[in-house]
């Protein structure tokens, strides 16, 4: 399967190729920035697309972050991988860029949680905890940082995201210390591609995730709704 990955929900603009029958990235570019996303994609599709050495025609799906992230990013890269999937008559799938933090970091045999983080500012975070396996422990949710905390008690973690040093520097002092912190401006845009080929159109579905609409009051409390122990 050839997927055709973009992320733009960030503080990074990226697009990738991704051949899953050879297990290869034929092509991939990154490139920071906090604006401009825009102007910078169309021509960087082009450029991953040419270096590939493929046609949009002969790509099977097309994936891309929904969020939550910057609204006006996330629009351009949703906008994007729409475009191609109807003009080459392809599938197009999301994937957050909560689930696109954590991927790298999951594993059967890890017991250590993954705490993924955006920056939401006015000290907020977008939030999710995940068990070491990929369980949820706490669904996606906009906290105060001071609420975040409360993720200490699923023991030392691993804190992945672009607010990842926010958490590490406030968590709490009697509480273990994380055991990795992963500040990364955006998720990396080959495990949007593996997670692409992972999920389906149905199940996964190309739409903004906002998790609360701009210049809303973000919810409270959301770490006491997490997923009980089975």
């Amino acid at each position: 399967m050839l997927i055709l990955a973009i992320d733009t929900a960030l503080d990074a603009c990226s697009a990738a190729v991704l051949d899953t029958e050879a297990g290869t990235m034929l092509a991939q570019e990154s490139l920071p920035m906090k604006r401009g996303h825009a102007e910078a994609l169309m021509p960087l599709i082009a450029r991953v697309i040419k270096a590939a050495g493929v046609a949009f025609t002969a790509l099977d799906r097309i994936a891309v972050t929904t969020g939550p992230g910057s609204f006006t990013g996330l629009r351009v890269g949703l906008a994007a991988a729409r475009g191609i999937a109807l003009a080459a008559a392809k599938p197009v799938v999301g994937l957050t860029t909560l689930t696109a933090y954590a991927a790298p970091h999951v594993s059967e045999s890890s017991r250590r949680p993954i705490i993924s983080a955006i920056d939401a500012r006015h000290d907020h975070v977008y939030l999710q905890v995940a068990s070491g396996n990929g369980a949820t422990l706490v669904r996606p949710a906009v906290v105060p940082i001071i609420e975040a905390l409360d993720a200490a008690r699923f023991g030392p973690p691993r804190i992945v995201g672009n607010a990842a040093r926010i958490i590490a520097d406030r968590w709490p002092a009697d509480a273990e210390p994380p055991v990795l912190v992963d500040p990364q401006p955006a998720p990396d845009i080959a495990w949007v591609a593996w997670l692409g080929a992972a999920v389906s159109p149905e199940s996964a579905p190309a739409r903004p995730y906002y998790l609360r609409p701009p210049d809303a009051k973000p919810a409270t409390n959301a770490l006491a709704r997490a997923v009980p122990a089975s």
